[in-house]
């Protein structure tokens, strides 16, 4: 492997796999001043099974940057930082043109933009000729928090952390660090969200008199989640992930215009998890800037969790999902292309 000091000979293509991070203890708001730096540490896991795939070219020199995703042309504005800030971290002077397809609803509260990001910014890193490795990695975090924070920690795969503040998130554990770990993800709607996550913390930051408590007792919570996280007791993390989901939401909705992205499935789902934990079972809930409700247990009560979440809302789809690998770049050709591609 490469060190990311040396240049390679570039590459006319890359395509990257990436799967989405979910923060198990959220990222909500901004700092002031910053370029897009989190108020508030997360704690992450990458999601197996659920997958972006983009495919980046350097475009003709009468292009510009532009990025597809679903087929749909992307408003230029909105990646304009972050393609910016990619070309000044891999002192690149190319232009990009992408193309990205998920596997799961985009813009609905499943963390697309992380995903996509990530794999924007891995897919530019190898076009401007940066070796694998991870001096790279890490310059694709930071570039990738341009487009979205949380993109920063979708680079890595297993469990990830974003300090408050951090230009660049660090990877904490291998997947296989906690093999019973699952997630349930209880899609309440494929419907794209009316709200944008990054126009939700603006309206939380400068519209709700919880804001500033939020983050003072995120910093609290994360500390505790970590520790948690650490010593692998599920209760306890998914007791402060549960705090830490319920007290972003109610920033966001004591917010004036208020935030409120919850649907009544949510709440099904939300008392459906509360029921379980009444019988014992262990099911914690957490929810992002959307509707989707995401549950936490362990292997051995899988079954029974994804049996009530079915009862609770019969139409709502689930998705089963654990902690996944790193991203997967193949320079040169399309991911499954066939061999003699240069996998990352």
């Amino acid at each position: 492997m490469k060190p990311a000091t040396e240049r390679r000979p570039p590459d006319a293509a890359a395509s990257v796999r990436t799967s989405p991070s979910l923060a198990l203890v959220k990222y909500w708001g901004k700092k002031r001043g910053g370029r897009n730096l989190p108020a508030t540490t997360s704690l992450a896991v990458t999601l197996a099974g659920l997958d972006t795939r983009t495919l980046v070219r350097v475009a003709a020199p009468d292009e510009g940057d532009a990025v597809r995703v679903g087929g749909e042309l992307q408003d230029t504005a909105r990646y304009a930082p972050f393609f910016d800030e990619a070309r000044r971290l891999f002192r690149s002077p190319l232009r990009f043109a992408a193309s990205s397809e998920n596997s799961f609803p985009s813009s609905a509260g499943l963390a697309s933009s992380s995903s996509g990001f990530a794999a924007l910014a891995l897919g530019c890193a190898a076009l401007s000729g940066l070796g694998d490795g991870p001096d790279t990695d890490a310059l694709a975090s930071e570039a990738a928090r341009l487009g979205s924070a949380s993109a920063s920690r979708a680079v890595y795969g297993g469990f990830t952390l974003l300090p408050a503040g951090a230009r660049r998130a660090e990877p904490l554990e291998g997947p296989e660090y906690w093999p019973d770990f699952r997630v349930v993800v209880a899609l309440a709607t494929r419907d794209k969200k009316s709200e944008s996550s990054r126009g939700a913390m603006e309206l939380t930051r400068t519209g709700s008199p919880y804001y500033a408590p939020w983050v003072r007792d995120a910093r609290k919570v994360s500390r505790e989640a970590l520790a948690a996280f650490r010593d692998r007791d599920a209760q306890k993390l998914g007791d402060l992930m549960r705090l830490s989901y319920l007290r972003m939401h109610a920033s966001a909705l004591a917010a004036e215009p208020p935030v409120l992205y919850w649907l009544p499935a949510s709440v099904t789902l939300i008392r459906a998890c509360a029921a379980l934990r009444a019988r014992g079972i262990g099911a914690w809930e957490t929810m992002d800037a959307g509707p989707q409700v995401k549950v936490f247990c362990l292997a051995p009560e899988l079954a029974a969790v994804e049996a009530a979440l079915r009862e609770a809302s019969p139409a709502c789809e689930l998705i089963v999902t654990k902690p996944g690998p790193g991203p997967d770049l193949r320079r040169g050709q399309e991911i499954g292309a066939g061999a003699g591609s240069e996998g990352r």
